[in-house]
Protein backbone atom coordinates (compact mmCIF):
# COMPACT_ATOMS: atom_id res chain seq x y z
CA UNK A 1 0.00 0.00 0.00
CA UNK A 2 1.66 3.18 -0.54
CA UNK A 3 1.85 5.59 1.91
CA UNK A 4 0.15 8.99 1.80
CA UNK A 5 1.47 11.97 1.28
CA UNK A 6 1.85 14.50 3.97
CA UNK A 7 0.19 17.76 3.94
CA UNK A 8 1.84 20.56 2.70
CA UNK A 9 2.20 23.11 5.07
CA UNK A 10 1.90 26.03 3.00
CA UNK A 11 -1.74 25.30 2.16
CA UNK A 12 -2.64 26.54 6.00
CA UNK A 13 -3.11 24.58 9.07
CA UNK A 14 -6.65 23.86 10.29
CA UNK A 15 -8.05 26.13 13.29
CA UNK A 16 -8.74 23.05 15.21
CA UNK A 17 -7.87 19.54 14.95
CA UNK A 18 -9.82 15.98 15.70
CA UNK A 19 -8.74 13.05 16.22
CA UNK A 20 -10.45 9.71 15.57
CA UNK A 21 -10.14 6.64 17.67
CA UNK A 22 -11.94 3.02 18.39
CA UNK A 23 -11.51 -0.31 18.11
CA UNK A 24 -10.71 -2.03 14.92
CA UNK A 25 -13.77 -2.84 12.71
CA UNK A 26 -15.78 -0.14 14.97
CA UNK A 27 -16.63 1.85 11.64
CA UNK A 28 -14.05 4.89 11.44
CA UNK A 29 -13.81 4.39 8.00
CA UNK A 30 -17.52 3.60 7.40
CA UNK A 31 -18.00 6.97 9.46
CA UNK A 32 -15.70 9.05 7.19
CA UNK A 33 -17.70 7.76 3.77
CA UNK A 34 -21.28 8.71 5.35
CA UNK A 35 -19.89 11.79 6.13
CA UNK A 36 -19.43 13.31 2.93
CA UNK A 37 -22.91 11.70 2.65
CA UNK A 38 -24.69 13.53 5.37
CA UNK A 39 -23.02 16.83 4.61
CA UNK A 40 -24.12 16.55 1.17
CA UNK A 41 -27.49 16.10 2.02
CA UNK A 42 -27.87 18.44 4.63
CA UNK A 43 -26.91 21.61 2.66
CA UNK A 44 -25.55 23.49 5.24
CA UNK A 45 -22.81 24.73 3.71
CA UNK A 46 -20.35 22.12 4.97
CA UNK A 47 -17.86 20.22 2.88
CA UNK A 48 -15.28 17.45 3.96
CA UNK A 49 -12.06 18.02 1.88
CA UNK A 50 -8.69 15.81 1.27
CA UNK A 51 -5.60 17.48 3.00
CA UNK A 52 -3.45 15.61 0.34
CA UNK A 53 -4.15 13.54 -2.48
CA UNK A 54 -3.87 9.93 -1.02
CA UNK A 55 -6.38 11.06 1.13
CA UNK A 56 -8.60 12.92 -1.25
CA UNK A 57 -8.60 9.12 -3.25
CA UNK A 58 -9.53 7.05 -0.31
CA UNK A 59 -12.39 9.42 1.14
CA UNK A 60 -13.76 8.86 -2.89
CA UNK A 61 -13.37 5.44 -3.11
CA UNK A 62 -14.72 4.42 0.56
CA UNK A 63 -17.80 7.28 -0.60
CA UNK A 64 -18.12 5.21 -3.80
CA UNK A 65 -18.30 2.12 -2.16
CA UNK A 66 -21.35 3.18 -0.02
CA UNK A 67 -23.50 4.94 -3.04
CA UNK A 68 -22.76 2.77 -6.06
CA UNK A 69 -21.52 -0.63 -4.59
CA UNK A 70 -23.48 -0.88 -1.89
CA UNK A 71 -21.06 -2.61 0.34
CA UNK A 72 -18.86 -1.51 3.56
CA UNK A 73 -15.48 -0.16 3.02
CA UNK A 74 -13.17 -3.52 3.79
CA UNK A 75 -11.33 -4.33 7.04
CA UNK A 76 -7.66 -2.38 7.29
CA UNK A 77 -5.22 -4.44 5.97
CA UNK A 78 -2.27 -2.01 6.48
CA UNK A 79 -1.54 0.84 8.58
CA UNK A 80 -3.14 3.64 7.13
CA UNK A 81 -3.11 8.17 8.00
CA UNK A 82 -4.99 10.45 6.54
CA UNK A 83 -5.98 13.55 7.18
CA UNK A 84 -9.06 16.41 5.89
CA UNK A 85 -10.50 19.13 6.60
CA UNK A 86 -14.28 20.39 7.42
CA UNK A 87 -15.03 23.44 5.56
CA UNK A 88 -17.86 25.46 6.50
CA UNK A 89 -19.36 28.41 4.83
CA UNK A 90 -17.80 31.90 5.33
CA UNK A 91 -18.84 33.67 8.78
CA UNK A 92 -21.74 35.64 8.72
CA UNK A 93 -21.78 39.45 9.80
CA UNK A 94 -23.07 38.13 13.14
CA UNK A 95 -22.74 33.87 14.55
CA UNK A 96 -20.72 32.08 16.64
CA UNK A 97 -18.33 31.66 14.02
CA UNK A 98 -17.24 35.35 13.12
CA UNK A 99 -16.08 35.73 16.58
CA UNK A 100 -13.28 33.52 15.72
CA UNK A 101 -12.36 33.10 12.11
CA UNK A 102 -10.71 36.45 9.68
CA UNK A 103 -13.50 38.07 7.71
CA UNK A 104 -14.88 36.02 4.76
CA UNK A 105 -12.81 32.85 5.74
CA UNK A 106 -14.58 30.13 5.59
CA UNK A 107 -13.76 28.00 9.69
CA UNK A 108 -11.38 24.59 8.96
CA UNK A 109 -11.67 21.76 11.61
CA UNK A 110 -8.66 19.12 10.50
CA UNK A 111 -9.79 15.33 10.98
CA UNK A 112 -6.80 12.30 11.13
CA UNK A 113 -6.93 9.01 11.28
CA UNK A 114 -4.47 6.20 12.32
CA UNK A 115 -5.61 3.04 12.08
CA UNK A 116 -3.88 -0.28 11.55
CA UNK A 117 -4.91 -4.32 11.34
CA UNK A 118 -5.49 -5.42 14.93
CA UNK A 119 -5.26 -2.44 16.55
CA UNK A 120 -2.07 -0.86 18.00
CA UNK A 121 -2.90 -1.36 21.92
CA UNK A 122 -5.68 -3.64 22.58
CA UNK A 123 -5.73 -7.41 23.83
CA UNK A 124 -8.58 -8.05 21.52
CA UNK A 125 -10.61 -10.98 21.68
CA UNK A 126 -9.86 -13.81 18.56
CA UNK A 127 -12.69 -14.83 16.29
CA UNK A 128 -13.53 -18.18 15.76
CA UNK A 129 -11.31 -19.52 13.48
CA UNK A 130 -9.72 -16.35 13.27
CA UNK A 131 -6.03 -15.52 13.77
CA UNK A 132 -4.37 -14.54 16.39
CA UNK A 133 -5.03 -11.36 17.82
CA UNK A 134 -1.98 -8.87 18.04
CA UNK A 135 -1.85 -6.45 21.04
CA UNK A 136 0.85 -3.94 19.37
CA UNK A 137 3.41 -4.55 22.48
CA UNK A 138 6.56 -2.50 20.80
CA UNK A 139 5.17 -1.44 17.66
CA UNK A 140 6.23 1.81 16.51
CA UNK A 141 3.06 2.89 15.17
CA UNK A 142 1.63 3.47 18.81
CA UNK A 143 3.90 6.62 18.76
CA UNK A 144 1.91 8.09 15.86
CA UNK A 145 -1.68 7.26 17.47
CA UNK A 146 -0.55 8.96 20.69
CA UNK A 147 1.25 12.16 18.55
CA UNK A 148 -2.25 12.49 16.68
CA UNK A 149 -4.12 12.18 20.12
CA UNK A 150 -1.80 14.37 21.76
CA UNK A 151 -1.92 17.10 19.47
CA UNK A 152 -5.50 17.05 18.64
CA UNK A 153 -7.85 18.58 21.74
CA UNK A 154 -11.37 17.04 20.23
CA UNK A 155 -11.31 12.90 19.67
CA UNK A 156 -14.05 10.96 18.07
CA UNK A 157 -14.09 8.08 20.06
CA UNK A 158 -16.59 5.42 18.68
CA UNK A 159 -17.95 2.39 20.66
CA UNK A 160 -19.48 -0.53 18.72
CA UNK A 161 -21.82 -2.25 20.78
CA UNK A 162 -22.31 -5.29 18.53
CA UNK A 163 -18.73 -5.62 18.34
CA UNK A 164 -18.84 -5.37 22.10
CA UNK A 165 -21.47 -8.00 22.41
CA UNK A 166 -19.14 -10.51 20.41
CA UNK A 167 -16.13 -9.90 21.73
CA UNK A 168 -15.88 -7.42 25.05
CA UNK A 169 -12.31 -5.34 23.97
CA UNK A 170 -13.52 -1.69 23.69
CA UNK A 171 -11.97 -1.54 27.19
CA UNK A 172 -8.49 -3.31 25.73
CA UNK A 173 -8.12 -0.52 23.25
CA UNK A 174 -9.63 2.49 24.92
CA UNK A 175 -7.38 2.26 28.44
CA UNK A 176 -3.72 1.72 27.39
CA UNK A 177 -3.32 4.49 25.08
CA UNK A 178 -5.53 6.87 27.50
CA UNK A 179 -2.90 5.84 30.44
CA UNK A 180 0.29 6.82 28.05
CA UNK A 181 -1.64 9.81 26.54
CA UNK A 182 -1.89 10.96 30.77
CA UNK A 183 1.60 10.36 31.03
CA UNK A 184 2.54 12.47 27.92
CA UNK A 185 0.18 15.13 29.23
CA UNK A 186 1.27 15.33 32.74
CA UNK A 187 4.95 15.76 31.64
CA UNK A 188 3.65 18.60 29.45
CA UNK A 189 1.91 20.35 32.60
CA UNK A 190 -1.59 19.94 30.73
CA UNK A 191 -2.91 17.35 33.39
CA UNK A 192 -2.84 19.55 36.67
CA UNK A 193 -6.23 19.54 37.47
CA UNK A 194 -6.22 15.51 37.30
CA UNK A 195 -7.98 15.73 33.61
CA UNK A 196 -7.10 16.00 29.79
CA UNK A 197 -7.35 19.18 28.18
CA UNK A 198 -9.45 17.34 25.54
CA UNK A 199 -13.17 17.10 24.41
CA UNK A 200 -14.26 14.54 23.46
CA UNK A 201 -17.80 12.65 21.56
CA UNK A 202 -18.53 9.37 22.64
CA UNK A 203 -20.25 7.64 19.28
CA UNK A 204 -22.67 4.53 20.42
CA UNK A 205 -22.09 2.91 16.31
CA UNK A 206 -24.66 1.32 14.56
CA UNK A 207 -27.82 2.61 15.99
CA UNK A 208 -29.91 1.07 13.17
CA UNK A 209 -29.18 -2.25 14.42
CA UNK A 210 -32.48 -3.84 15.65
CA UNK A 211 -30.85 -4.51 18.86
CA UNK A 212 -29.53 -1.03 19.68
CA UNK A 213 -32.93 0.49 18.48
CA UNK A 214 -35.18 -1.93 20.34
CA UNK A 215 -32.94 -1.30 23.24
CA UNK A 216 -33.33 2.67 22.78
CA UNK A 217 -36.90 2.03 22.10
CA UNK A 218 -37.53 0.14 24.86
CA UNK A 219 -35.83 2.52 27.30
CA UNK A 220 -38.09 5.66 26.18
CA UNK A 221 -35.16 7.04 24.95
CA UNK A 222 -36.31 7.41 21.17
CA UNK A 223 -37.82 11.18 19.51
CA UNK A 224 -38.10 12.33 16.15
CA UNK A 225 -36.60 15.46 14.70
CA UNK A 226 -39.52 18.06 13.58
CA UNK A 227 -37.65 19.52 10.55
CA UNK A 228 -37.00 15.45 9.22
CA UNK A 229 -39.55 14.39 6.63
CA UNK A 230 -38.69 11.03 7.36
CA UNK A 231 -39.29 11.16 10.63
CA UNK A 232 -36.23 8.69 11.20
CA UNK A 233 -36.07 7.80 15.04
CA UNK A 234 -33.21 9.03 16.93
CA UNK A 235 -31.77 9.58 20.57
CA UNK A 236 -31.19 13.21 21.51
CA UNK A 237 -28.93 14.85 24.64
CA UNK A 238 -28.30 13.33 27.73
CA UNK A 239 -30.04 9.59 26.66
CA UNK A 240 -27.75 8.80 24.52
CA UNK A 241 -25.34 8.60 27.52
CA UNK A 242 -27.96 6.45 28.94
CA UNK A 243 -28.52 4.45 25.73
CA UNK A 244 -24.12 3.92 26.06
CA UNK A 245 -24.87 2.42 29.76
CA UNK A 246 -27.40 0.17 29.11
CA UNK A 247 -25.42 -1.37 25.66
CA UNK A 248 -22.62 -1.73 28.33
CA UNK A 249 -24.33 -4.33 30.52
CA UNK A 250 -24.24 -6.96 27.75
CA UNK A 251 -20.31 -6.56 26.94
CA UNK A 252 -18.73 -10.24 26.27
CA UNK A 253 -16.37 -9.66 29.28
CA UNK A 254 -18.38 -7.54 31.48
CA UNK A 255 -15.50 -4.95 31.22
CA UNK A 256 -17.74 -2.39 29.04
CA UNK A 257 -18.47 -0.49 32.06
CA UNK A 258 -15.26 0.36 32.76
CA UNK A 259 -15.10 2.52 29.25
CA UNK A 260 -18.09 4.87 31.03
CA UNK A 261 -15.87 5.36 33.98
CA UNK A 262 -12.63 5.72 32.81
CA UNK A 263 -14.38 8.30 30.55
CA UNK A 264 -15.58 10.38 33.65
CA UNK A 265 -12.14 10.03 35.11
CA UNK A 266 -10.04 11.31 32.82
CA UNK A 267 -12.24 13.83 30.94
CA UNK A 268 -14.03 17.15 32.04
CA UNK A 269 -17.80 16.54 32.80
CA UNK A 270 -18.71 19.15 30.37
CA UNK A 271 -16.46 17.75 27.48
CA UNK A 272 -17.84 14.62 26.82
CA UNK A 273 -20.94 14.09 25.01
CA UNK A 274 -22.35 11.06 23.63
CA UNK A 275 -24.12 10.45 20.41
CA UNK A 276 -26.29 7.69 19.03
CA UNK A 277 -24.66 7.20 15.12
CA UNK A 278 -25.61 5.02 12.08
CA UNK A 279 -23.67 5.68 9.10
CA UNK A 280 -25.74 3.80 6.99
CA UNK A 281 -29.42 4.98 8.70
CA UNK A 282 -32.62 3.03 8.26
CA UNK A 283 -34.37 2.22 5.09
CA UNK A 284 -37.19 4.14 3.84
CA UNK A 285 -39.53 2.90 1.31
CA UNK A 286 -39.18 5.33 -1.95
CA UNK A 287 -42.62 5.20 -1.80
CA UNK A 288 -43.94 5.74 1.72
CA UNK A 289 -40.86 7.86 2.47
CA UNK A 290 -41.66 7.66 5.83
CA UNK A 291 -39.65 5.30 8.77
CA UNK A 292 -41.25 1.91 8.82
CA UNK A 293 -41.71 -0.12 12.13
CA UNK A 294 -42.36 -2.88 10.73
CA UNK A 295 -39.43 -2.77 7.86
CA UNK A 296 -36.16 -0.34 8.63
CA UNK A 297 -33.39 -2.05 8.42
CA UNK A 298 -30.88 -1.48 5.71
CA UNK A 299 -28.32 -3.82 6.21
CA UNK A 300 -28.64 -7.03 4.29
CA UNK A 301 -26.90 -9.43 6.58
CA UNK A 302 -24.31 -12.02 4.85
CA UNK A 303 -22.88 -15.38 6.06
CA UNK A 304 -19.96 -13.68 7.27
CA UNK A 305 -19.32 -9.55 7.85
CA UNK A 306 -18.32 -8.71 4.68
CA UNK A 307 -20.25 -10.09 2.31
CA UNK A 308 -23.15 -7.41 4.11
CA UNK A 309 -24.81 -5.40 1.62
CA UNK A 310 -26.62 -1.69 2.29
CA UNK A 311 -30.11 -1.99 1.18
CA UNK A 312 -31.39 1.24 0.32
CA UNK A 313 -30.29 4.53 0.03
CA UNK A 314 -28.09 6.31 2.93
CA UNK A 315 -29.65 8.32 5.55
CA UNK A 316 -26.70 8.94 8.41
CA UNK A 317 -27.76 9.61 11.73
CA UNK A 318 -25.55 12.13 13.80
CA UNK A 319 -22.78 11.37 12.24
CA UNK A 320 -21.63 15.41 11.38
CA UNK A 321 -23.17 16.43 14.30
CA UNK A 322 -19.76 15.27 16.75
CA UNK A 323 -17.54 16.82 14.62
CA UNK A 324 -19.77 20.17 14.92
CA UNK A 325 -19.96 20.00 18.41
CA UNK A 326 -15.85 19.17 18.70
CA UNK A 327 -15.50 22.30 16.34
CA UNK A 328 -17.82 24.43 18.04
CA UNK A 329 -16.13 23.62 21.68
CA UNK A 330 -12.60 24.18 20.43
CA UNK A 331 -13.25 27.43 18.65
CA UNK A 332 -14.94 28.63 22.63
CA UNK A 333 -11.78 27.74 23.82
CA UNK A 334 -8.75 30.02 21.92
CA UNK A 335 -8.95 31.62 18.78
CA UNK A 336 -8.08 29.90 15.59
CA UNK A 337 -4.39 28.76 14.69
CA UNK A 338 -2.82 32.28 12.95
CA UNK A 339 -5.70 34.59 14.27
CA UNK A 340 -5.18 37.24 16.52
Amino acid sequence: MTTPMQPDPSRGRPDHDIAMWGAPGSGKTTLLAALYIALTRSGNGWKIVGSDPASSDYLVERTKDLLQGKVFPEASMALERYHWSLIGPPPRKTGFWNRKAKPGQPPRIGIGMIDAPGGLFGAGQRPAGGPSPQDGSGDPRRQELLDNLEHSRGIVFLFDPIREFTYGDAFDHMYPPLTRLAERMLAAGEFTDGKLPHHIAVCVTKFDDPRVLETAEARGLLTTDDDDPYRLPRVAGDDARELFHELCQVSATGSADMVLKTLDQYFHPDRIRFFATSSIGFYVDRRARRFDWDDFQNMLPGEADEDSRIRGQLYPINVVEPMLWLGQRLAALRPAKGVS
